[in-house]
């Protein structure tokens, strides 16, 4: 078994499948578009599950056109990870139940809602995860949180409850500040990760920018995870500007090339090392996940 996995964040983003220059022309479906990738790859990151809860009948098409051994990785719900979010990527059985929220004016967050809804949104989010896990092919959780999620103790506590909320699964964590690896917070924030059993996302990113976190190469659980964001300095931080702009980036044969020390690094520490490409605009993810993969032999 491979210890290290390439592959990319969505696997059907509309700019990877409008670009023509990945899926053969003949591939038009979202199921021959799945089953095409995972020719190419043995993971995906499912990002969906972010912005709404993935149905039963989406989740049967992933685990159904995937080889046996592929992995998926899971995005959580963006409200888990404190990030504002539309009333409408609830649960429709949740809106209908309380109507109430049909009246919340824009966003909103957990602290909006009553603990008997945070609960039931828990538990459905962990039913689509359990399918998943009950077809083996279930890789981390993955908890990416808002540059205004600080290194204090009511977020180090949170850490603690997502953890038991899925005291079975591997959880990582992506940081999205650097104040959690200042020099006085950095020893700190990795004994935390590894007492805990919680992964550390390491990420490529623009450097020296309000947000910037450094490129690090740790291992804080059994599974290490690398997530390349691209980087386009200039829209990192841009507001209003479509994702597809931010992640407008193509890593050079050298660039990827630096990262190979510290993976194998990580591989000596980890039982696997997931290694995702998010720079989502046209075929540059797959294209670049497809390039540092042949970098990896006799790596793991």
């Amino acid at each position: 078994m491979k210890k290290i996995l390439v592959g990319t964040s969505s696997w059907a983003d509309r700019s990877l499948v409008e670009s023509g220059l990945f899926y053969p022309g003949e591939i038009k479906t979202p199921t021959d578009r799945l089953r095409y990738y995972a020719e190419k790859f043995p993971i995906a990151e499912i990002d969906s599950s972010y912005h709404y809860f993935p149905t039963q009948q989406n989740t049967s098409l992933w685990l159904d056109n995937t080889p046996v051994d592929f992995t998926f990785d899971i995005r959580a719900f963006s409200l888990f990870t404190g990030q504002p979010t539309q009333v409408g990527s609830l649960p429709r059985s949740i809106r209908e139940k309380h109507e109430e929220l049909t009246e919340h004016k824009g966003n909103i967050y957990l602290h909006h809602l009553t603990p008997n809804v945070v609960n039931q949104l828990w538990e459905i989010f962990a039913s689509f995860v359990k399918s998943v896990e009950s077809a083996g092919k279930l890789g981390v959780l993955l908890f990416q949180f808002p540059p205004w999620f600080y290194p204090d103790k009511a977020n180090f506590d949170y850490l603690v409850v997502c953890q038991e909320r899925f005291p079975r699964y591997q959880l990582a964590v992506e940081f999205r500040t650097g104040s959690w690896f200042s020099n006085g917070q950095l020893k700190e924030t990795l004994n935390f990760l590894r007492q805990h059993q919680l992964a550390i996302v390491c990420v490529d990113e623009p450097q020296g920018l309000r947000t910037s976190i450094p490129i690090l190469a740790e291992v804080t659980a059994s599974i290490g995870i690398v997530r390349f964001h691209g980087r386009n300095f200039e829209n990192w931080e841009k507001k209003g500007i479509a994702a597809e702009e931010r992640f407008n980036y193509v890593y050079s044969e050298d660039e990827l090339k630096a990262w190979l020390p510290g993976i194998k690094r990580m591989v000596g520490q980890a039982e696997k090392v997931h290694v995702i490409f998010k720079n989502k605009s046209r075929d540059f993810s797959v294209r670049n996940a497809g390039e540092f993969n042949n970098m990896l032999d006799g790596i793991g």
